[in-house]
């Protein structure tokens, strides 16, 4: 549960006519606030230019990346733009496109040539979202369109030889894919209609794409061997959205036929990687609740198939990302704590050596810490942001980065000073952040709001907040915000993620209330004037908490779960659950019980508003429904709202905008900062 895309791979708007709602349960739903205060914070969150992805070329010379797109109106237009520069002359800026006279598409997908003088790129200027491949020279020139594609392009690189692209396509397909996307609406006889991703591969000079993989296998991620002679794959047979939890390693040959098993994790495997000799393959495998949010330990195993070794048993970190080099030197993306870092692991003595680590994040635009790195190994591009600095794009050596970009050098924060908290939860360190409210006064005693993370694989790391924050528009109102990494998050090691399989609720929650306990006793906060929130897994535990502690005055639920047992049945990711409830709800229904909020209704007092995307695949709307539902037939005040055309994903400024304004409301109503 997450919110977020896969593959490795929103601003202030009117809500005059928003798309709203449905059922709210004892009154008429919380009208959008406008008082003065909220609207800075909210404008805050909008201010900054968000960049989507940045690569280097191998020769380490040029820097592009992709930035999107606002309208004049400051919302976002759908659009985004690809920019690239030669960081020997920073002047030399300039946009790469597909389009003709100056207009804008949805521009993405960066690949450069191992020559370094072509880059390839995903656009739908020839039709409106419906990306096909272009080609343009690095040096600048016109685009060349390369494909006419029936269905959905991702994932795209070149051959260790240039001579040919690779790409997931998936053909036929006519919607963005992925369980963040906004489900179908199934009408009739419900039946599995499958689209899978394939591996194909790309003629850069007629374009012809020719399928590579089986038509019943689904390609998450792909690497070539050194000799580009065949990859390797993570890949699952069945459903994409729903089998990547049980997804395996293989080998495929790029003359077709059926794929080589290579290695069956026990859990989630990604971001495979071969040695430069082409005898082994690195990846990370842990426990881990969501594509494209990746958290484990680096391991190798024989490229022929083999016992994996761990290289990193027992760290107090996790693994997010890796590239292996040269030699048996493995770049690692890495959380440890709060902090994010940049190491080198030695895949022969397993020593780790830090090149980076900071509290602030680097990214190559993915959910991971992650570097873009040429060919060199040590001259890198990345995009770094902090609670307090907004994003740029950096390149240069590794660690010793300059900036590349200054989009937002006039943007600040709305809101007050972050900092890096550790506190003791049934003797185990926990780590959070506390982020101060705007203008603070420690004259004055504060309300606090528990903001918690998705996931539960997933951590909160010092990032500038994402277009459409709810959560840092709630420092910028006049909040203490309070945002833990609880037991089963990641930065802690594999051991400390895996602590709250079979005890959603449990543990977590002890870690959160201690933590809570913590901050109060040290910052000038309300202990009478405490609330609770958060999307997808944050969801979840806001319905959950409010189940069993009164100790929370309000609480904002988005895109909760109520009733794991009827859950099972009704979402369209259930391979995500057996790893965390150790089997299915038919096989041990006791373990799904004890973690449902619905079967601890009785206990709630807390004024709770509750949201959901009406196509919500991953968190359906039916478990938002019962849990307003049923706070209704108890008299606790409650709102629950349904955001039609919305998905797992909140994607439109007009929703974000309206959640942003209503969450605010519904806290100062009943925590009322003064």
């Amino acid at each position: 549960m997450h919110s977020g895309t896969a593959i490795r791979v929103f601003l202030l708007a009117s809500l005059t006519g928003t798309a709203l709602l449905g059922a709210v349960a004892g009154r008429a739903a919380e009208p959008a606030a406008t008082d003065a205060r909220i609207t800075r914070a909210i404008n805050a969150t909008y201010a900054a230019r968000e960049f989507a992805e940045v690569t280097i070329a191998p020769d380490g010379r040029r820097v592009a990346w992709v930035e999107r797109r606002v309208g004049a109106d400051g919302v976002p237009d759908g659009h985004s733009d690809i920019y690239v520069t030669d960081l020997a002359a920073p002047a030399t800026t300039r946009r790469l496109t597909a389009t003709v006279g100056g207009k804008h598409a949805a521009e993405s997908g960066l690949a450069w040539s191992p020559d370094s003088r072509t880059i390839a790129f995903l656009s739908d200027a020839a039709k409106a979202d419906h990306a096909d491949i272009y080609l343009v020279p690095a040096s600048g020139g016109a685009a060349r369109r390369l494909t006419h594609a029936d269905g959905v392009l991702a994932g795209l690189s070149f051959a260790p030889d240039g001579r040919t692209l690779g790409v997931l396509y998936t053909e036929h397909a006519n919607r963005a894919l992925g369980p963040l996307a906004a489900a179908a609406h199934e009408t009739g006889e419900i039946r599995d209609v499958t689209f899978e991703q394939r591996l194909s591969l790309v003629s850069p000079t007629d374009g012809r794409i020719r399928p590579v993989t089986a038509d019943d296998l689904y390609v998450y991620e792909y690497t070539w061997a050194p000799k580009g002679d065949h990859v390797a794959l993570v890949a699952a047979r069945g459903d994409g959205d729903n089998n990547w939890w049980r997804a395996a390693l293989y080998r495929q040959d790029l003359d077709g036929g059926q794929p080589k098993l290579i290695y069956k994790p026990t859990l989630q495997i990604a971001f495979p990687a071969y040695a430069p000799d082409g005898q082994h393959i690195a990846f990370i495998e842990g426990l881990m609740s969501d594509q494209g949010s990746v958290g484990g330990d680096v391991y190798t195993v024989p490229a022929a198939g083999g016992a994996a070794e761990n290289l990193t048993p027992g760290v107090r970190s996790s693994a997010t990302s890796l590239h292996w080099i040269r030699g048996t030197e493995i770049l690692v993306g890495t959380i440890i704590g709060g902090d994010t870092a940049i190491q080198r692991l030695d895949a022969a003595t397993k020593q780790v050596t830090t090149a980076w680590r900071g509290p602030e994040t680097v990214s190559a635009g993915s959910w991971s810490v992650e570097a873009a790195i040429a060919a060199d190994g040590q001259t890198s591009a990345v995009i770094r942001s902090g609670f307090a600095t907004p994003p740029e794009v950096l390149a240069g050596p590794l660690g010793e980065w300059r900036a590349v970009t200054s989009r937002n050098a006039a943007v600040h924060p709305a809101w007050g000073k972050s900092v890096s908290l550790k506190w003791k939860s049934d003797g185990y360190d926990v780590q959070g952040w506390l982020i101060y409210p705007a203008d603070f006064d420690p004259a004055r005693r504060y309300p606090l709001v528990v903001a918690v993370h998705g996931g539960p694989g997933a951590a909160e790391t010092s990032s500038w907040p994402g277009q459409g924050s709810t959560a840092m528009a709630l420092a910028g109102g006049g909040y203490f915000l309070l945002l833990p990494n609880p037991r089963g998050s990641f930065g802690q090691g594999e051991a400390f993620t895996q602590m709250n399989a079979q005890d959603f609720g449990g543990g977590d929650l002890r870690d959160i209330l201690a933590g809570v306990d913590a901050v109060v006793a040290s910052h000038g906060i309300d202990p009478e004037r405490l609330g609770i929130t958060g999307h997808s897994y944050g969801g979840y535990m806001t319905m959950w908490a409010v189940t069993q502690t009164t100790r929370f005055k309000a609480a904002v639920a988005g895109a909760g779960i109520a009733n794991w047992q009827s859950y099972y049945g009704q979402n369209g990711i259930t391979e995500w659950m057996p790893p965390y409830f150790g089997a299915t709800v038919y096989d041990n229904p006791a373990v799904y019980a004890k973690s449902s909020p619905i079967n601890f209704i009785r206990q709630v007092k807390t004024p709770t508003l509750s949201y959901v995307g009406a196509a919500d695949l991953e968190c359906p709307p039916a478990q938002t429904q019962e849990f307003g539902r049923a706070l209704q037939i108890l008299g606790v005040p409650a709102s629950t709202l349904i955001y039609p055309g919305e998905g797992h994903g909140l994607r439109q400024p007009s929703t974000l905008a309206d959640i942003e304004r209503r969450t605010l409301a519904w806290f100062d109503r009943y925590l009322a900062p003064r």
